[in-house]
């Protein structure tokens, strides 16, 4: 699961939302707090945005680098993230 983790957040991302947890390559939670996060994710517009931590939703899950569901719980996490309003603080750790 590291693997697919890695492949989403290690540069910019275009991101597919599911609403189907086994479609997904990650389970995501989002937590109001940067120090839990794994990752700090900035929204973009962009598909063109190429920095790591950066996400732009697509439409269309053929588009996408990864499909991924939103949780609401924390413990079926595979991936915490933070949402920031600057991109110049998008990134990740493991």
């Amino acid at each position: 699961m590291l693997s697919a983790l890695i492949s989403i957040d290690a540069y910019a991302a275009q991101i597919f939302i599911t609403n189907y947890p086994s479609e997904a390559n990650a389970k995501v939670y989002v937590t109001k707090y940067q120090s839990e996060a794994n990752c700090i994710v900035y929204d973009t517009q962009y598909s063109s945005d190429n920095e790591p931590g950066v996400w732009f939703y697509t439409k269309y899950k053929s588009d996408a680098r990864a499909v991924i569901y939103y949780t609401q719980y924390k413990s079926e996490a595979d991936l915490v993230v933070y949402f920031t309003k600057y991109k110049s603080d998008a990134r990740c750790r493991y």
